[in-house]
Formats: C-alpha cells, sequence, structure tokens
C-alpha cells in the first residue's frame, strides 16, 4: 500500500488520471474564469473589452488598482462572487504548477526521466 491506498485500486487509477490531467482542467478552469469576468464586465459595467480583461485579472489577483470599479449593484454581487471563486482557481493554478515544478526537479536531481505528458 503506497499512502493508505492500495496501488491496485480504482481510487489509484483515478488519482493517476487527475494527475495526468489535472494541469490542462485547471488551467482551463483559470481560463474560464478570466473569460467569465470579461464578458460579465463589459455587459454589466459597458466598459471596452480591453478594460474589462484588465478588470477581471487586477480584480482576480487582489491588485485592485481602483483605477475602475463596479458602479451599479449587479456588478457589484457579481464581483464578490468573481473574487471568490477567482482566487480559489488562481491558487489551484498556482499549486499545480508549484507541483509539477517540482517534481520534475526531483526527477532530475534523481537521475530520471520526465514521461509526463503536460503543457
Amino acid at each position: 500500500m503506497l499512502g493508505g491506498i492500495d496501488p491496485d485500486s480504482e481510487v489509484s487509477g483515478a488519482a493517476e488520471v487527475w494527475d495526468e490531467h489535472a494541469f490542462k482542467v485547471i488551467s482551463a478552469a483559470a481560463l474560464a474564469v478570466v473569460t467569465t469576468g470579461t464578458v460579465s464586465y463589459h455587459f454589466l459595467e459597458g466598459w471596452s473589452w480591453v478594460d474589462s480583461l484588465y478588470f477581471s485579472v487586477v480584480a482576480v489577483t487582489t491588485v485592485g488598482f481602483g483605477d475602475l470599479v463596479p458602479t451599479n449593484d449587479p456588478a457589484k454581487l457579481f464581483t464578490v462572487a468573481y473574487v471568490i471563486a477567482g482566487i480559489s482557481v488562481l491558487g489551484l493554478f498556482l499549486n499545480e504548477r508549484l507541483r509539477r515544478n517540482q517534481y520534475r526537479r526531483r526527477v532530475r536531481a534523481e537521475g530520471g526521466r520526465d514521461d509526463r505528458d503536460d503543457d
């Protein structure tokens, strides 16, 4: 048993599938969050596409320059949900990226080869 999981179990197989595709799935989720924010701000606030993209990224990264701010209640309520969801997805994305980099360093240090199909 490896880490309390039988390597031959279905759970182990599911974990391997997730490890193989996690970065792609999480990257798609991060892109979906930014796209959703961009489209929503464009229609809720009437901002240009560039301003909407800019605010979406600034909000979800918690930079908050303050040069653009939601001005109506629907946009403010959307922002609350957007920031909570966006920070979560961004955290997952960064965690997965760092985990993969750590794995690669470990494989190189052991003199092995990284056979994963990613990025």
